[in-house]
């Protein structure tokens, strides 16, 4: 179909990543599923195509394409029915290695960025805390200086890749008095004596690690802050526009996956002497989700236009979010339903699409507060830009 976004070489792209997909890793996914970790050697396969570097500059290993590389990048991994092998490689590919090409000097681009985008270094990012959830301003862990070094105390949870990673990314309070302005980002090793990891037992993405990260008098170096000291709130905010917008687009691609799946169901299953593509209940529902999907997709491909003109489309991906992740909820419910006792049975896929799925209101932000981000936008003038770093 014609698309404004997509050129020949996209389409070409597209094909060829969902080749590996089904090579590489579909038939290691019900292992990773139930084992919750992924072989290592996907990440190196991944990084040696180049996968993890398709938005990155080329003097860290990028390839520097267009954003839509990284739209297809994203929409395949959905259809391959794993939010939690899909979450690992978008974690890996995004959520860190942003703060280390944007805030990372030298030294740590070379040490840390150029081994994520070849597979060769796992990276996580703590920024959610088990009494803070949402509330990145009320963050408990600390960084006090001492000498040459800071010292970390305090616990991250919700981290994917938090158990099996190489190195983390985390946000600390370097001065607790002054709430989101004392807040700064660094990085670690894992083996950084006093970190300790336990993995949780989640509902669904059961494919990825998600961690609870302790830190117990962790000594890092000082040069390992990112950026300025102090200025780590911002960091994070910048970064959460993309993550946001990716978990839209996550959500419209694993929406449309589903209708697809369903519509092809709904051809084969028969019922009172027809096929059931054929009652005009389920017909009219499948016509309502299928316009829904559309016009989330649609609207986040304008945002990801904007964004990779350069524009900070804060409103927008909060927007994105929102929307897309409540549309792929009740999507996804109701394919369940149509699919009866089927739908409730894990050897279909609609079982795993549902638990998978229902994170997307959760995480990155919960629903509540894209609510709240979107209506100081609309409502109060609140205009967010970028840290300048």
């Amino acid at each position: 179909m014609y698309s404004k976004y997509f050129t020949e070489e996209h389409n070409v792209f597209r094909q060829s990543f969902r080749d590996f997909l089904n090579k590489e890793a579909v038939p290691h996914i019900d292992r990773w599923e139930e084992t919750g970790e992924i072989d290592r050697e996907i990440f190196e396969k991944m990084g040696e195509m180049g996968y993890f570097a398709l938005y990155y500059p080329e003097e860290y290993g990028g390839l520097n394409l267009d954003f839509f590389y990284t739209v297809i990048f994203l929409e395949e991994m959905q259809r391959i029915n794993s939010g939690g092998f899909a979450a690992a490689m978008w974690v890996q590919a995004f959520l860190g290695a942003q703060h280390l090409l944007k805030e990372g000097d030298e030294r740590i681009k070379q040490e840390y960025l150029v081994p994520t985008l070849t597979g060769e270094k796992i990276g996580c990012l703590g920024i959610t805390e088990p009494f803070g959830g949402s509330d990145v301003a009320g963050m408990r862990t600390t960084a006090v200086k001492d000498g040459d070094h800071y010292v970390i105390n305090g616990s991250k949870t919700f981290i994917t890749n938090g158990v099996y990673s190489d190195y983390l990314v985390i946000a600390a309070k370097t001065d607790p008095d002054a709430k989101g302005r004392g807040i700064s980002i660094f990085v670690m090793d894992r083996d950084t004596p006093g970190i300790s990891a336990t993995k949780l037992n989640k509902l669904g993405w059961r494919a990825s690690d998600t961690g609870e990260i302790g830190f117990d008098n962790v000594r890092i170096p000082a040069e390992n802050l990112m950026g300025e000291e102090g200025k780590g709130f911002p960091y994070i905010m910048q970064h959460f526009a993309l993550e946001r917008l990716i978990m839209g687009i996550n959500a419209h691609a694993r929406a449309e996956y589903a209708l697809e799946y369903t519509a092809q169901y709904m051809r084969e299953r028969t019922a009172f002497g027809t096929t059931i593509d054929k009652f005009q209940a389920l017909r009219h529902g499948m016509a309502d989700m299928y316009s829904e999907v559309e016009m989330a997709k649609n609207f986040n491909y304008s945002i990801s236009e904007q964004l990779d003109q350069g524009l900070y489309p804060v409103k927008e991906a909060s927007m994105s979010k929102l929307v897309s992740t409540k549309i792929a909820d009740e999507v996804i419910y109701k394919c369940l339903q149509y699919l009866g006792g089927y739908g409730y049975i894990e050897e279909y896929p609609l079982a795993r699409m549902w638990r998978d799925s229902r994170l997307g209101p959760i995480g990155g932000g919960t629903s509540e507060i894209m609510r709240e981000i979107i209506a100081k936008m609309v409502m109060d003038g609140k205009d967010y830009q970028p840290a300048a770093k």
